[in-house]
């Protein structure tokens, strides 16, 4: 069974970060989601990819390859124009297995597939969508199931009050090629308003399954924040890539900090990082590849990405640092509205 990660779109609601970067490259942990999410999913037994692509496709070809070096098979599909989650599935069609799995890059999730694999074959589904289950799903597509778990209706983004059920779609996908027949070819196409609600209609075996694992919607700043938050507190299996110092604290190679330098628990810190004298590092900061901090700084619940410099004597919490930005000593930080982002 092939595996393919839907990676193409914009991000917007993640800018400034993705405006250069693809949204499921986004570093998690000092570490490309996207990444994460293939070393996941090769653990659980599926070695071929493909992988849809549009906005800054290069960045994802040139970190990923043929997928050697992860100890997978990689294969690209070029999205000529954004096709929407259907269009970008229809698009990839020749490149796919009779059945395969769909899964949303930019969407956070650690979840078992086994499960979901085995309720797809058990019932004869044409599709299954893995569900989630959220506090308010007014933002997301909603399902209607019988006590089966077939999906009798799919609603999306209704209003909370209206919403059939709190369980939505994970943006995870189990499908028989067949369906792909039910998608126009060489338009935008939605899954969930247009697909889903096509196939349902005609009488076709549509579930849901409810998985089981960690789940966020990694799609505004606020959450990426909250992401870290939660692996830093052990609430998603994700790892740091460098071994822990001591008990919450990850270091990467050739690091040099002062000996004075307060390091507050959890706390992240990449290769090539610098942090200078009478400087706080934590609680839960992840401070990226070749950062420097200088003396006198601190820095907080907040995420500094690779090549960013804090200046001397500069304070920052709840705080995004763009890549390569520098906190200079005369802009405080909320005059570098574009590069630092707030809570």
């Amino acid at each position: 069974m092939k595996a393919l990660l839907l990676a193409g779109g914009l991000g917007t609601r993640l800018r400034p970060l993705t405006e250069r970067l693809p949204k499921p490259m986004a570093p998690v942990v000092n570490r490309p989601w996207l990444e994460h999410l293939i070393l996941h999913l090769k653990s659980q037994g599926i070695s071929e990819f493909v992988i849809a692509v549009k906005h800054n496709a290069d960045i994802i070809r040139k970190h990923f390859e043929d997928g050697c070096k992860f100890g997978v098979r990689i294969e690209y599909s070029q999205e000529p124009e954004l096709l929407g989650t259907a269009g970008a599935i229809k698009h990839a069609e020749q490149l796919l297995t009779d059945r395969f799995i769909v899964v949303n890059a930019d969407i956070i999730n650690h979840v078992e597939l086994l499960p979901l694999l085995e309720f797809h074959q058990t019932n004869g589904a044409l599709v299954t969508i893995g569900l989630t289950e959220v506090e308010d799903p007014s933002h997301y597509g909603v399902v209607q199931q019988t006590m089966s778990g077939r999906i009798i209706r799919f609603v999306e983004k209704p209003p909370r009050h209206a919403a059939p059920s709190n369980r939505i779609n994970a943006g995870i996908y189990v499908m028989e090629k067949e369906a792909l027949k039910w998608i126009p070819a060489g338009r935008e196409v939605s899954i969930e308003r247009e697909t889903f609600p096509t196939l349902i209609r005609k009488g076709f075996p549509v579930y849901g399954w409810l998985v089981r694992g960690y789940w966020l919607d990694m799609g505004t700043l606020d959450r990426y924040l909250a992401l870290h938050r939660d692996v830093l507190d052990g609430k998603c299996a994700l790892q740091p890539s460098y071994p822990a110092q001591k008990e919450g604290i990850w270091t990467g190679e050739d690091i040099d900090i002062s000996d004075d330098v307060t390091l507050v628990p959890p706390v992240v810190i990449g290769n090539g990082v610098k942090v200078g004298r009478g400087c706080v590092v934590g609680p839960y900061t992840v401070l990226g590849d070749k950062v420097t901090v200088e003396p006198g700084s601190s820095c907080s619940h907040s995420v500094v990405l690779p090549g960013a410099r804090l200046e001397g004597n500069r304070t920052i919490s709840n705080a995004i640092v763009g890549p390569d930005f520098s906190v200079e000593v005369q802009s405080p930080v909320y005059e570098a509205k574009k590069k630092v982002v707030h809570r």
